[in-house]
Protein backbone atom coordinates (compact mmCIF):
# COMPACT_ATOMS: atom_id res chain seq x y z
CA UNK A 1 0.00 0.00 0.00
CA UNK A 2 2.47 2.62 1.14
CA UNK A 3 0.09 5.62 1.70
CA UNK A 4 -1.05 7.02 4.83
CA UNK A 5 -4.70 8.65 4.11
CA UNK A 6 -5.30 11.73 6.18
CA UNK A 7 -7.53 15.22 7.05
CA UNK A 8 -6.66 17.72 4.25
CA UNK A 9 -4.98 20.90 5.72
CA UNK A 10 -4.62 24.36 5.01
CA UNK A 11 -0.76 24.08 3.78
CA UNK A 12 -1.88 21.43 1.48
CA UNK A 13 -3.26 23.33 -1.25
CA UNK A 14 -0.75 24.20 -3.78
CA UNK A 15 0.13 20.50 -3.16
CA UNK A 16 -3.75 18.95 -4.11
CA UNK A 17 -4.48 21.87 -6.44
CA UNK A 18 -1.49 20.97 -8.48
CA UNK A 19 -2.01 17.32 -7.81
CA UNK A 20 -5.54 17.94 -9.54
CA UNK A 21 -4.29 19.91 -12.32
CA UNK A 22 -1.53 17.66 -13.37
CA UNK A 23 -4.12 14.61 -13.45
CA UNK A 24 -6.33 16.34 -15.16
CA UNK A 25 -7.67 14.13 -18.39
CA UNK A 26 -6.10 10.81 -16.18
CA UNK A 27 -9.27 8.85 -15.80
CA UNK A 28 -12.55 9.99 -15.09
CA UNK A 29 -13.32 14.07 -15.47
CA UNK A 30 -15.17 16.02 -12.95
CA UNK A 31 -18.36 18.09 -13.32
CA UNK A 32 -16.67 20.40 -11.17
CA UNK A 33 -13.78 22.92 -12.60
CA UNK A 34 -10.70 23.08 -10.91
CA UNK A 35 -11.48 27.16 -9.84
CA UNK A 36 -14.53 25.40 -8.08
CA UNK A 37 -12.31 22.78 -6.23
CA UNK A 38 -10.12 25.54 -5.08
CA UNK A 39 -13.30 27.80 -3.81
CA UNK A 40 -14.26 24.36 -1.95
CA UNK A 41 -10.57 23.95 -0.42
CA UNK A 42 -10.15 27.46 1.16
CA UNK A 43 -13.78 27.16 2.45
CA UNK A 44 -12.59 23.96 4.55
CA UNK A 45 -15.26 22.12 2.71
CA UNK A 46 -14.47 18.31 3.77
CA UNK A 47 -11.64 16.91 2.07
CA UNK A 48 -8.79 14.28 3.00
CA UNK A 49 -5.35 13.67 1.49
CA UNK A 50 -3.04 10.57 0.67
CA UNK A 51 0.59 11.00 1.94
CA UNK A 52 3.53 8.62 0.22
CA UNK A 53 6.92 10.11 1.98
CA UNK A 54 5.79 13.02 2.83
CA UNK A 55 4.23 13.86 -0.82
CA UNK A 56 0.57 14.29 -1.03
CA UNK A 57 -0.50 11.66 -3.73
CA UNK A 58 -4.05 11.79 -3.39
CA UNK A 59 -6.55 13.74 -2.72
CA UNK A 60 -10.59 13.52 -2.34
CA UNK A 61 -12.93 16.49 -1.46
CA UNK A 62 -16.40 17.34 -1.30
CA UNK A 63 -18.90 20.82 -0.86
CA UNK A 64 -21.66 20.19 1.54
CA UNK A 65 -25.21 22.05 0.67
CA UNK A 66 -28.88 21.60 2.33
CA UNK A 67 -27.56 18.41 4.39
CA UNK A 68 -26.27 16.70 0.94
CA UNK A 69 -22.65 16.50 -0.05
CA UNK A 70 -21.29 16.12 -3.59
CA UNK A 71 -18.05 14.56 -4.20
CA UNK A 72 -16.37 17.50 -6.02
CA UNK A 73 -12.84 15.24 -7.34
CA UNK A 74 -10.96 12.24 -6.60
CA UNK A 75 -7.11 12.99 -7.67
CA UNK A 76 -4.69 10.21 -7.46
CA UNK A 77 -0.89 9.90 -8.80
CA UNK A 78 -1.14 8.29 -12.01
CA UNK A 79 0.94 5.19 -10.73
CA UNK A 80 -1.35 4.72 -7.87
CA UNK A 81 -4.45 4.08 -10.31
CA UNK A 82 -6.36 0.80 -9.61
CA UNK A 83 -4.57 0.29 -6.53
CA UNK A 84 -7.08 0.47 -4.03
CA UNK A 85 -6.44 4.27 -3.25
CA UNK A 86 -9.02 5.74 -4.79
CA UNK A 87 -11.80 3.24 -2.66
CA UNK A 88 -9.45 4.25 0.66
CA UNK A 89 -9.64 7.97 0.06
CA UNK A 90 -13.70 7.95 -0.45
CA UNK A 91 -14.53 5.87 2.57
CA UNK A 92 -12.22 8.09 4.25
CA UNK A 93 -14.32 11.17 2.77
CA UNK A 94 -17.36 9.52 3.77
CA UNK A 95 -16.60 9.04 7.32
CA UNK A 96 -15.88 12.71 7.73
CA UNK A 97 -19.11 13.65 5.80
CA UNK A 98 -20.93 11.14 8.33
CA UNK A 99 -19.41 13.11 11.55
CA UNK A 100 -20.56 16.17 10.23
CA UNK A 101 -24.25 14.41 10.10
CA UNK A 102 -24.34 14.14 6.26
CA UNK A 103 -27.10 11.84 5.17
CA UNK A 104 -26.83 12.02 1.33
CA UNK A 105 -23.95 11.56 -0.49
CA UNK A 106 -23.57 12.21 -4.17
CA UNK A 107 -21.08 11.42 -6.71
CA UNK A 108 -21.81 12.85 -10.32
CA UNK A 109 -20.09 11.32 -13.73
CA UNK A 110 -19.75 13.40 -16.94
CA UNK A 111 -20.65 9.94 -18.90
CA UNK A 112 -20.16 6.62 -18.61
CA UNK A 113 -16.73 5.30 -16.69
CA UNK A 114 -15.70 2.13 -15.26
CA UNK A 115 -15.60 4.40 -12.01
CA UNK A 116 -19.31 3.24 -11.86
CA UNK A 117 -18.95 -0.48 -11.02
CA UNK A 118 -16.82 1.19 -8.04
CA UNK A 119 -19.12 3.14 -6.79
CA UNK A 120 -21.88 0.88 -7.21
CA UNK A 121 -19.55 -1.39 -4.96
CA UNK A 122 -19.09 1.24 -1.88
CA UNK A 123 -23.10 1.41 -1.91
CA UNK A 124 -23.95 3.85 -4.45
CA UNK A 125 -26.83 4.19 -6.20
CA UNK A 126 -27.64 4.80 -10.01
CA UNK A 127 -30.34 7.27 -10.51
CA UNK A 128 -32.32 7.07 -13.90
CA UNK A 129 -31.25 9.69 -17.05
CA UNK A 130 -27.61 10.10 -16.11
CA UNK A 131 -24.76 8.50 -14.69
CA UNK A 132 -25.36 9.82 -11.00
CA UNK A 133 -24.53 8.10 -7.81
CA UNK A 134 -26.17 8.81 -4.93
CA UNK A 135 -25.37 7.01 -1.20
CA UNK A 136 -27.59 7.34 1.44
CA UNK A 137 -26.71 7.12 5.27
CA UNK A 138 -29.08 6.23 7.66
CA UNK A 139 -28.41 9.22 10.20
CA UNK A 140 -30.64 11.72 10.34
CA UNK A 141 -30.26 14.82 13.05
CA UNK A 142 -32.25 13.69 15.40
CA UNK A 143 -30.62 9.91 15.15
CA UNK A 144 -27.37 11.51 15.14
CA UNK A 145 -27.85 13.42 18.42
CA UNK A 146 -29.04 10.46 20.05
CA UNK A 147 -26.22 8.40 18.92
CA UNK A 148 -23.79 11.28 20.18
CA UNK A 149 -25.59 10.82 24.03
CA UNK A 150 -24.88 7.61 23.96
CA UNK A 151 -21.39 7.98 22.83
CA UNK A 152 -22.71 5.46 19.69
CA UNK A 153 -21.46 6.05 15.95
CA UNK A 154 -21.91 4.78 12.00
CA UNK A 155 -19.28 2.02 11.51
CA UNK A 156 -17.20 2.12 8.26
CA UNK A 157 -18.47 0.35 5.65
CA UNK A 158 -16.77 -2.07 4.82
CA UNK A 159 -15.73 -4.08 8.53
CA UNK A 160 -17.51 -6.91 7.28
CA UNK A 161 -15.83 -7.39 3.72
CA UNK A 162 -12.26 -6.72 6.24
CA UNK A 163 -12.66 -10.11 8.12
CA UNK A 164 -9.93 -12.55 7.07
CA UNK A 165 -10.28 -15.59 8.36
CA UNK A 166 -12.82 -17.68 10.85
CA UNK A 167 -14.72 -17.87 7.63
CA UNK A 168 -17.09 -20.96 9.67
CA UNK A 169 -18.18 -17.98 12.56
CA UNK A 170 -18.37 -15.45 9.70
CA UNK A 171 -21.07 -17.66 6.87
CA UNK A 172 -22.60 -18.71 10.13
CA UNK A 173 -23.86 -14.99 11.24
CA UNK A 174 -23.94 -13.63 7.75
CA UNK A 175 -26.56 -16.32 6.79
CA UNK A 176 -28.32 -16.74 10.62
CA UNK A 177 -28.33 -13.32 11.56
CA UNK A 178 -27.22 -10.56 8.75
CA UNK A 179 -28.94 -11.76 5.97
CA UNK A 180 -32.37 -11.85 7.62
CA UNK A 181 -32.41 -8.75 9.14
CA UNK A 182 -31.17 -7.08 5.64
CA UNK A 183 -33.86 -8.82 3.80
CA UNK A 184 -36.83 -8.71 6.09
CA UNK A 185 -39.50 -9.85 3.04
CA UNK A 186 -37.32 -12.94 1.60
CA UNK A 187 -36.94 -13.58 5.26
CA UNK A 188 -41.05 -13.49 5.81
CA UNK A 189 -41.92 -15.73 2.74
CA UNK A 190 -40.09 -18.27 4.34
CA UNK A 191 -41.70 -18.26 7.94
CA UNK A 192 -38.29 -17.11 9.10
CA UNK A 193 -38.40 -14.09 11.98
CA UNK A 194 -35.22 -12.18 11.92
CA UNK A 195 -33.20 -12.57 14.82
CA UNK A 196 -33.39 -9.74 17.78
CA UNK A 197 -31.03 -10.86 20.05
CA UNK A 198 -27.68 -12.59 20.02
CA UNK A 199 -25.26 -13.56 22.59
CA UNK A 200 -21.29 -14.29 21.35
CA UNK A 201 -19.19 -16.56 23.64
CA UNK A 202 -15.26 -17.45 23.74
CA UNK A 203 -11.66 -16.89 24.90
CA UNK A 204 -10.84 -13.47 25.14
CA UNK A 205 -9.22 -11.92 21.89
CA UNK A 206 -10.92 -14.13 19.62
CA UNK A 207 -13.03 -11.44 17.64
CA UNK A 208 -16.44 -11.05 19.20
CA UNK A 209 -16.22 -7.20 19.66
CA UNK A 210 -15.21 -7.13 16.03
CA UNK A 211 -17.92 -9.27 14.75
CA UNK A 212 -20.39 -7.15 16.25
CA UNK A 213 -19.18 -4.22 15.00
CA UNK A 214 -18.84 -5.86 11.69
CA UNK A 215 -22.34 -7.03 11.72
CA UNK A 216 -23.56 -3.28 12.06
CA UNK A 217 -21.21 -2.18 9.41
CA UNK A 218 -22.96 -4.87 7.03
CA UNK A 219 -26.60 -3.90 8.28
CA UNK A 220 -25.11 -0.25 7.67
CA UNK A 221 -27.17 0.65 11.17
CA UNK A 222 -25.94 2.58 14.15
CA UNK A 223 -23.30 1.11 16.54
CA UNK A 224 -24.11 1.84 20.37
CA UNK A 225 -21.82 -0.16 22.95
CA UNK A 226 -22.60 -0.27 26.52
CA UNK A 227 -19.49 -0.75 29.21
CA UNK A 228 -20.91 -2.01 32.45
CA UNK A 229 -18.45 0.12 34.15
CA UNK A 230 -18.79 3.36 32.93
CA UNK A 231 -23.11 2.64 33.42
CA UNK A 232 -22.14 1.43 36.85
CA UNK A 233 -20.28 5.05 37.60
CA UNK A 234 -23.60 6.83 37.90
CA UNK A 235 -24.03 4.82 41.17
CA UNK A 236 -27.22 3.14 40.12
CA UNK A 237 -26.33 0.36 37.33
CA UNK A 238 -30.11 -0.65 37.31
CA UNK A 239 -31.36 2.77 36.58
CA UNK A 240 -28.40 3.59 33.95
CA UNK A 241 -29.58 0.09 32.01
CA UNK A 242 -32.66 1.72 31.90
CA UNK A 243 -31.92 5.03 30.90
CA UNK A 244 -29.68 3.74 28.27
CA UNK A 245 -32.13 1.26 26.64
CA UNK A 246 -34.98 4.34 27.02
CA UNK A 247 -32.71 6.29 24.47
CA UNK A 248 -31.78 3.67 22.37
CA UNK A 249 -35.60 3.51 21.79
CA UNK A 250 -35.52 6.83 20.20
CA UNK A 251 -33.13 5.29 16.99
CA UNK A 252 -34.91 3.79 14.40
CA UNK A 253 -32.61 0.80 13.81
CA UNK A 254 -29.49 0.00 15.93
CA UNK A 255 -26.99 -2.70 16.90
CA UNK A 256 -26.29 -2.55 20.49
CA UNK A 257 -23.45 -4.26 22.13
CA UNK A 258 -22.48 -4.87 25.82
CA UNK A 259 -19.11 -6.72 26.22
CA UNK A 260 -18.22 -8.91 29.18
CA UNK A 261 -22.07 -9.14 30.06
CA UNK A 262 -21.02 -11.65 32.93
CA UNK A 263 -20.93 -8.36 34.84
CA UNK A 264 -24.44 -7.14 34.30
CA UNK A 265 -26.40 -10.51 34.20
CA UNK A 266 -23.92 -13.64 36.41
CA UNK A 267 -25.57 -16.01 37.71
CA UNK A 268 -28.13 -14.99 40.91
CA UNK A 269 -28.10 -16.15 44.04
CA UNK A 270 -31.06 -16.75 46.03
CA UNK A 271 -29.84 -17.41 49.44
CA UNK A 272 -31.37 -15.41 52.27
CA UNK A 273 -28.09 -13.97 52.75
CA UNK A 274 -28.23 -11.96 49.37
CA UNK A 275 -28.43 -8.09 49.77
CA UNK A 276 -31.11 -6.02 48.54
CA UNK A 277 -30.35 -4.75 44.98
CA UNK A 278 -26.76 -4.98 43.75
CA UNK A 279 -25.96 -7.90 40.62
CA UNK A 280 -29.55 -9.11 41.15
CA UNK A 281 -31.28 -5.95 40.62
CA UNK A 282 -29.25 -5.74 37.55
CA UNK A 283 -30.02 -8.81 35.93
CA UNK A 284 -33.87 -8.71 36.66
CA UNK A 285 -33.36 -5.05 35.18
CA UNK A 286 -32.47 -6.34 31.84
CA UNK A 287 -34.16 -9.24 31.93
CA UNK A 288 -37.18 -6.80 31.98
CA UNK A 289 -35.62 -4.78 29.31
CA UNK A 290 -34.55 -7.42 26.72
CA UNK A 291 -38.38 -8.01 25.65
CA UNK A 292 -39.46 -4.05 25.29
CA UNK A 293 -36.13 -4.17 23.08
CA UNK A 294 -37.38 -7.43 20.74
CA UNK A 295 -40.53 -6.06 19.98
CA UNK A 296 -39.20 -2.95 17.56
CA UNK A 297 -38.03 -3.68 14.10
CA UNK A 298 -34.56 -3.39 12.57
CA UNK A 299 -32.56 -3.42 16.09
CA UNK A 300 -29.85 -5.95 17.77
CA UNK A 301 -29.12 -6.60 20.53
CA UNK A 302 -25.52 -8.56 20.53
CA UNK A 303 -24.14 -9.03 24.16
CA UNK A 304 -20.57 -11.03 24.45
CA UNK A 305 -18.48 -12.89 27.14
CA UNK A 306 -15.80 -14.46 27.77
CA UNK A 307 -17.24 -16.92 30.24
CA UNK A 308 -20.61 -18.35 29.25
CA UNK A 309 -20.96 -20.74 32.39
CA UNK A 310 -20.80 -17.65 34.36
CA UNK A 311 -24.30 -15.95 33.19
CA UNK A 312 -27.63 -16.58 34.87
CA UNK A 313 -29.11 -19.19 33.03
CA UNK A 314 -32.87 -17.21 32.51
CA UNK A 315 -30.97 -14.44 30.94
CA UNK A 316 -29.91 -17.18 27.74
CA UNK A 317 -32.91 -18.65 27.44
CA UNK A 318 -35.15 -18.99 23.92
CA UNK A 319 -37.49 -15.89 23.69
CA UNK A 320 -34.27 -13.62 24.85
CA UNK A 321 -31.54 -14.47 22.65
CA UNK A 322 -32.27 -16.00 19.43
CA UNK A 323 -28.69 -17.67 19.31
CA UNK A 324 -25.72 -18.52 21.24
CA UNK A 325 -22.68 -18.39 18.85
CA UNK A 326 -19.54 -19.83 19.51
CA UNK A 327 -16.28 -17.66 18.40
CA UNK A 328 -13.14 -19.68 18.88
CA UNK A 329 -9.60 -19.72 18.26
CA UNK A 330 -8.69 -19.38 14.18
CA UNK A 331 -8.08 -22.77 12.94
CA UNK A 332 -5.47 -22.94 10.43
CA UNK A 333 -7.16 -21.93 7.33
CA UNK A 334 -8.03 -18.66 9.10
CA UNK A 335 -4.72 -18.19 10.70
CA UNK A 336 -3.39 -18.62 7.01
CA UNK A 337 -5.79 -15.89 5.88
CA UNK A 338 -5.12 -13.61 8.65
CA UNK A 339 -1.10 -14.13 8.17
CA UNK A 340 -1.51 -13.44 4.34
CA UNK A 341 -3.43 -9.93 5.13
CA UNK A 342 -0.23 -9.14 6.78
CA UNK A 343 2.09 -10.57 5.03
CA UNK A 344 1.90 -12.38 1.70
CA UNK A 345 0.35 -8.97 -0.02
CA UNK A 346 3.49 -6.89 0.94
CA UNK A 347 5.75 -9.57 0.61
CA UNK A 348 5.18 -13.00 -1.33
CA UNK A 349 8.26 -14.66 -0.38
CA UNK A 350 6.64 -14.86 2.97
CA UNK A 351 6.52 -18.52 4.53
CA UNK A 352 2.57 -18.70 5.20
CA UNK A 353 2.43 -22.14 6.09
CA UNK A 354 5.46 -21.66 9.09
CA UNK A 355 3.46 -18.56 10.44
CA UNK A 356 0.80 -20.86 11.00
CA UNK A 357 2.21 -23.61 12.34
CA UNK A 358 3.98 -21.26 14.91
CA UNK A 359 0.79 -19.43 15.75
CA UNK A 360 -1.55 -22.11 17.15
CA UNK A 361 -3.49 -20.84 19.54
CA UNK A 362 -2.79 -17.12 18.68
CA UNK A 363 -6.41 -14.90 19.11
CA UNK A 364 -6.84 -12.58 16.06
CA UNK A 365 -5.38 -10.08 18.38
CA UNK A 366 -2.15 -11.85 18.69
CA UNK A 367 -1.72 -12.23 15.56
CA UNK A 368 -2.49 -8.43 14.77
CA UNK A 369 0.27 -7.76 17.40
CA UNK A 370 2.64 -10.07 16.09
CA UNK A 371 2.47 -8.33 12.82
CA UNK A 372 3.05 -5.24 13.78
CA UNK A 373 5.88 -5.94 16.09
CA UNK A 374 7.48 -7.44 12.67
CA UNK A 375 6.28 -4.49 10.75
CA UNK A 376 7.99 -2.30 13.17
CA UNK A 377 11.08 -4.47 12.75
CA UNK A 378 11.01 -3.82 9.17
CA UNK A 379 10.39 -0.18 9.61
CA UNK A 380 13.71 0.62 11.91
CA UNK A 381 16.15 -1.60 9.88
CA UNK A 382 14.97 0.60 6.86
CA UNK A 383 16.00 3.48 9.26
CA UNK A 384 19.03 2.40 10.52
CA UNK A 385 19.44 0.81 6.56
CA UNK A 386 22.01 3.10 4.09
CA UNK A 387 21.26 0.63 1.48
CA UNK A 388 17.96 0.39 -0.23
CA UNK A 389 16.08 -2.74 1.29
CA UNK A 390 13.29 -4.88 0.34
CA UNK A 391 10.32 -3.08 2.35
CA UNK A 392 8.14 -5.24 4.61
CA UNK A 393 8.75 -7.67 7.06
CA UNK A 394 10.18 -11.55 6.31
CA UNK A 395 9.58 -14.70 7.13
CA UNK A 396 12.14 -14.76 10.04
CA UNK A 397 10.78 -11.15 11.23
CA UNK A 398 6.95 -12.70 11.65
CA UNK A 399 8.39 -16.16 13.54
CA UNK A 400 10.78 -13.71 15.62
CA UNK A 401 7.62 -11.48 16.56
CA UNK A 402 5.51 -14.48 17.15
CA UNK A 403 7.97 -15.77 19.57
CA UNK A 404 7.99 -12.97 21.31
CA UNK A 405 4.08 -13.07 22.05
CA UNK A 406 2.86 -14.77 24.21
CA UNK A 407 -0.62 -16.03 23.39
CA UNK A 408 -3.79 -15.13 24.82
CA UNK A 409 -5.37 -18.69 25.34
CA UNK A 410 -4.08 -21.40 27.29
CA UNK A 411 -4.65 -25.17 26.26
CA UNK A 412 -7.31 -24.59 29.47
CA UNK A 413 -9.09 -22.42 28.24
CA UNK A 414 -9.76 -24.37 24.79
CA UNK A 415 -10.70 -27.37 26.70
CA UNK A 416 -13.24 -25.71 28.88
CA UNK A 417 -14.79 -23.59 25.45
CA UNK A 418 -15.13 -26.98 23.45
CA UNK A 419 -17.70 -27.88 26.71
CA UNK A 420 -19.22 -24.69 26.74
CA UNK A 421 -19.98 -25.19 22.95
CA UNK A 422 -21.80 -28.27 23.95
CA UNK A 423 -23.83 -27.00 26.99
CA UNK A 424 -24.62 -23.62 25.77
CA UNK A 425 -23.88 -22.85 22.02
CA UNK A 426 -27.33 -22.29 19.99
CA UNK A 427 -26.91 -21.63 16.58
Amino acid sequence: MGWIVQEYRDDDLAAVVHLIDTTSGVGPDSVFTVAECITALTARQPAVVARRDGEVVGAALATVAEGRAWVMRIALAPALRGRGLASALLLALERRLVELRVRRIAYVLPEEDLLQEGLQTAGYDRRPAVAYFEKVEPVDDRAADVLDRLGGRMPAGDLWGRLAGMDEEKTLIERRVVLPLADPARAERHGVEPPRAIALFGPPGTGKTTFARAIASRLGWPFVELLPSRLADSGNLAAALREAFARIAELDRVVVFIDEVEEIAPVRQFESTTPPGGTHSVTNELLKLIPAFREREERLLVCATNSVRSLDPAFLRPGRFDYVIPIGTPDQAARRAMWARYAHARRPDVDLEALVRASELFTPADIDHAARIAAQVSFERDLDTAEATTPGAGTEDFLHAVAQCRPTVTPAMVADFRADITTHARV
